[in-house]
């Protein structure tokens, strides 16, 4: 009522200009998100799934960030993650992934695998991943599902695991004979020179949460974005 008041209060011979006006404001009024992402998207929901290199990452705030503004959309990011802990493990914590109903999970899980001292062979680790990856695909059929290869491994931290090399070419097979995605950050953290990784990385397996995320978000976002970062 207030509004037809006002619009009565007008002098006829203006009422044109300021019909209009009040369009214009209308019209802005209802085609500006409530939000600072157009068209009020839902977030984009991931799941980290892995060991300590998740667990302790710390990269995944920077990821939220990141991918938000490359994809004007909210992200959110969760983690089903353990120190310590193998693919064995990782096969008893499939309902908590599916769960969470991800649009993306993000999985490493051959650290702890290629440590000498937790008796996972090759042959097993591969044949895990495998039944992950199966059953992820199957129960979560709309997700993306991408594993990923780390970061490098030095000192002690290094020699319990002369084989890594491998288990991670066993995980990317079987991610790709599945036709799942794969990133690789090891060429990244190659980059850097022998005394800033060490520096990065100084107990020689965990990096530096704000190196993980300089190291590690820009290529998840190009992987994820796929060239479509609207930033």
């Amino acid at each position: 009522m207030t509004g037809l008041r006002l619009w009565r209060a007008v002098p006829i011979e203006r009422r044109s200009a300021y019909g209009w006006l009040l369009l214009l404001v209308c019209l802005v009024m209802f085609t500006t998100p409530k939000s600072g992402y157009a068209g009020n998207s839902p977030p984009l929901k991931i799941i980290a799934f892995g060991t300590s290199l998740t667990a302790r990452g710390g990269w995944q705030p920077a990821l939220e960030t990141g991918l938000a503004a490359c994809l004007q959309r909210p992200v959110k990011i969760g983690s089903v993650a353990k120190s310590g802990e193998t693919s064995l493990w990782a096969l008893t914590q499939i309902d908590r992934v599916v769960a969470e109903e991800p649009d993306i999970v993000l999985i490493e899980l051959y650290a702890n695998d290629a440590a000498l001292q937790r008796f996972v062979s090759l042959a097993q680790s591969r044949k895990d991943i495998g039944d992950i990856l199966d059953q992820l695909r199957q129960r979560l059929p709309k997700s993306r599902i991408i594993v990923m290869a780390m970061n490098p491994f030095s000192g002690l931290r290094g020699l319990i695991r002369p084989f890594v090399g491998s288990y991670i070419s066993a995980h990317q097979a079987e991610a790709e004979k599945r036709g799942l995605e794969f990133v690789d950050h090891r060429p990244n953290w190659q980059r850097l020179t022998p005394g800033d990784l060490a520096a990065a990385i100084p107990d020689g397996a965990h990096p530096l949460p704000d190196i993980a995320s300089d190291i590690i978000v820009p290529e998840l976002v190009k992987h994820i974005a796929g060239g479509n970062c609207k930033e």
